[in-house]
């Protein structure tokens, strides 16, 4: 039985050296190692032995096995690397060429993403009206996007932030309003300042919710700065954005970082709308950016980037903005980049 099985082991390597693909290893693998393959028949007779002879059979049996399917797995991976090697060699590519685009083949012109067409008007008409275009970090410290904005630890407006909180203690900003702390730490007074960017909330994405998004943070300091001064600035920006003159309203609403606060709902193709929140600095923000607040005041507002570009182009789910797919992105040639 023992030279048996070294003979049924030769038989099997040598079909093995000889296969030419996968199909004839598979082909070998089952006459030789499957349920009704020789091997296993020979282990099915061990039985049938004299005692003293089944464990050396038992042992070569298994032995057999294990020779057979090293072969099989070192032929496969000869196959698979003789493959590639024909491959390298009839379709290999030279990285050191330009694109076929670049060669003018099949070129369609690229567009400006519709958000950045946004932010670049709404900078323009921000400096038409004497604003200061300002940047921040997207890494905040608690103190810059919380406690120096009225929100301390333990108040609950903080609650309606979902955070992303970092292991040293920071987290991604929650809204452009830092940059209005950093601006008046590092600057005197009149102040009038922007910031367009990116924000960052842990939301459930829907429809009307997104992790990342955009906002704009506005804010006047000056001497008896008024709500009829906010107001004259707020129509001027929206009537050039949406591009028709609105009709606005303010109600009563409560933010931290400002008192007294509101809401503001305009008009836009015959229906109201709530579009901001606005209101006049709060005396103790003033004083966590250095302001002495019996002198001046202010007014400040946000404004969502990505729910302005929806009202303008009629898109109806908040995460195509982020979604990278072209076909939404190719709506928008009208910002093509030439």
């Amino acid at each position: 039985m023992l030279e048996r099985l070294q003979a049924l082991t030769d038989e099997a390597l040598g079909l093995v050296q000889g296969a030419g693909d996968s199909a004839a290893l598979d082909a070998v693998q089952t006459a030789f190692l499957g349920k009704k393959g020789k091997v296993q028949a020979v282990l099915r007779t061990i039985g049938s032995l004299a005692p003293e002879e089944r464990g050396p059979v038992g042992k070569a049996a298994n032995a057999a096995k294990v020779e057979i399917e090293s072969a099989l797995g070192e032929r496969r991976q000869a196959l698979i690397d003789a493959a590639e090697g024909e491959l390298a060699e009839t379709e290999w590519v030279d990285a050191t060429l330009p694109p076929p685009a670049s060669t003018g083949e099949g070129r369609s012109g690229g567009t400006i993403h519709p958000i950045t067409t946004l932010v670049r008007d709404m900078d323009d008409i921000f400096a038409s009206m004497g604003f200061e275009a300002l940047d921040g970090p997207w890494v905040e410290d608690d103190y810059h996007n919380f406690t120096a904005l009225n929100i301390p630890p333990d108040h609950p407006a903080r609650d309606m932030q979902d955070t992303y909180w970092l292991s040293d203690g920071n987290c991604l900003r929650t809204h452009t309003s830092p940059v209005q702390i950093r601006a008046m730490e590092n600057n005197k007074p009149p102040i009038r300042a922007v910031c367009l960017g990116r924000v960052f909330r842990h939301e459930d994405l829907d429809a009307t919710h997104e992790n990342t998004f955009h906002q704009v943070e506005g804010f006047y300091v000056d001497r008896q700065v008024s709500v009829g001064h906010m107001l004259y600035v707020l129509r001027a920006l929206l009537r050039e954005i949406l591009e028709e003159d609105v009709e606005v309203r303010l109600r009563p609403s409560y933010f931290p970082f400002v008192e007294p606060g509101f809401e503001m709902d305009v008009t836009f193709r015959g229906k109201w709308m709530e579009l901001l929140g606005c209101g006049m600095v709060h005396p103790k923000v003033l004083e966590f950016g250095g302001i002495d607040s019996s002198q001046w005041s202010g007014f400040a507002f946000g404004l969502g980037i990505d729910r302005l570009v929806m009202l303008r182009h009629g898109v109806e789910d908040l995460r195509h903005f982020m979604s990278g797919d072209l076909r939404f992105l190719e709506q928008f040639h009208g910002g093509a980049e030439g």
